[in-house]
């Protein structure tokens, strides 16, 4: 029943209810799919094929594959280009002089008016002395 150009739907995965087309058989339980899911390998048992098929050959590449899917009205996944990284803001390294400068003390917040402490004075305790 699956053979190389069936088409079928994605049942489970995050490309569900999408259709695809087999476009290579791997062993009796994985398939490489294409079509308006992404291109990869696939289990046999998260696909459901439908009655129809389309003329590709064993490994077709994308660029095949979307002739046939658009010759059948389907829509087809766009593999994402690669973007180059925006250029990120540089931080200036500090030099060795500059990290051995102290840093200006913080300042502490005005404490109200502080009393001046005064020392009571502590009574020692006498013991009696065995004379």
């Amino acid at each position: 029943m699956i053979d190389i150009g069936r088409i079928c739907v994605k049942i489970a995965g995050r490309d569900a209810g999408k259709k695809c087309v087999v476009i290579d058989i791997l062993d009796e339980n994985f398939v490489m799919i294409d079509g308006e899911t992404r291109r990869r390998k696939c289990n046999i048992l998260h696909l459901e094929p439908l009655d129809k098929t389309i003329d590709i050959k064993k490994g077709a590449s994308h660029a095949e594959v979307t002739k046939a899917f658009e010759a059948l009205g389907y829509g087809v996944h766009a593999p994402k280009t690669k973007q180059k990284a925006a250029a990120r803001p540089r931080t200036a390294r500090k030099s060795k002089l500059a990290a051995k400068a102290p840093a200006a003390p913080a300042k502490k917040p005005a404490a109200k008016e502080a009393k001046p402490a005064v020392k009571k004075p502590v009574a020692k305790k006498t013991t009696p002395s065995n004379a």
